[in-house]
């Protein structure tokens, strides 16, 4: 089965690192245009010559701060008028926020909806109008495994991941009879920028290799997850090879959540 995404356009915020720079290469390599968004340019360019020295379809790189409503309308009016109608959003962007309830302030709280779940909203309401129109869009929400299965300190990342669930199973009912198809993808434990980043400040003697053998204990396929095998549902669920699927939290973590 070949997944291709032929004359598509795909939005992906977070796309200049980790899952959402592998999920923009996937893309472009299955033939779409794909608009990488994140805040840093330096990143962003270093991704976008990445991807287009791997596939032949337009790429571009676009800096926006997702909690800023007029940077979001102005990235894509941007986005459209360089790569044309947009066909596809993944709302990536987003770090782990993890502590205990009674140390979060309201700040924090407020910066991880306002990233999380309003960048995600104000996101798909600019491109879900375009979709409806030509009855054929795709939106995935990036959310990690604590939307199903929070724990104990997982505050404030597992309530606005939870909050995207919910999102994603409204908007699948709204969009399904204009073949608009809203899926989650829950997210385990899979190499990422965040991890590299934790490695650095640990102190550790460890090797980054290492390090994520270690993390692997935690998983029952003994193992961290690539950014690749992420990519590569992302890319099923964008395609055609989707088409029947709308509406599903889907767990890439090798089995480490505990619900389906």
């Amino acid at each position: 089965m070949e997944c291709r995404m032929d004359g598509r356009t795909a939005i992906v915020t977070g796309g200049s690192l980790g899952l959402g720079r592998a999920m923009g290469l996937e893309f472009a390599k299955s033939g779409a245009n794909v608009a990488l968004v994140a805040r840093g340019q330096e990143a962003l360019d270093e991704a976008k010559a990445e991807i287009e020295s791997a596939a032949s379809t337009k790429i571009g790189a676009y800096s926006c701060d997702m909690c800023d409503p007029d940077a979001i309308k102005s990235m894509y009016a941007s986005v459209e008028s360089d790569l044309g109608p947009v066909d596809v959003v993944v709302n990536n962007a987003g770090t782990s926020r993890r502590g205990a309830f009674m140390e979060i302030s309201d700040e924090v709280w407020r910066e991880d909806i306002e990233l999380k779940l309003f960048g995600a909203i104000r996101l798909i309401r600019l491109a879900f109008p375009g979709m409806q129109e030509r009855r054929w869009g795709r939106i995935i929400n990036v959310l990690n495994v604590g939307a199903k299965a929070p724990s104990a300190g997982g505050a404030p990342t597992a309530v606005s991941r939870a909050a995207g669930m919910s999102l994603t199973k409204i908007l699948a009912g709204e969009g399904a009879p204009h073949n608009i198809l809203v899926n989650a993808m829950l997210v385990g434990l899979i190499k990422s920028d965040q991890h590299y980043q934790r490695h650095l400040k640990s102190g550790s003697n460890q090797t980054l290799e290492e390090f994520y053998e270690e993390m692997g204990k935690a998983v029952p396929m003994g193992r961290v997850g690539k950014a690749e095998e992420f990519a590569n549902m992302a890319c099923f669920l964008a395609s055609d090879a989707g088409s029947y699927i709308t509406g599903t939290a889907i767990n890439v973590d090798g089995n480490r959540s505990p619900v389906v």
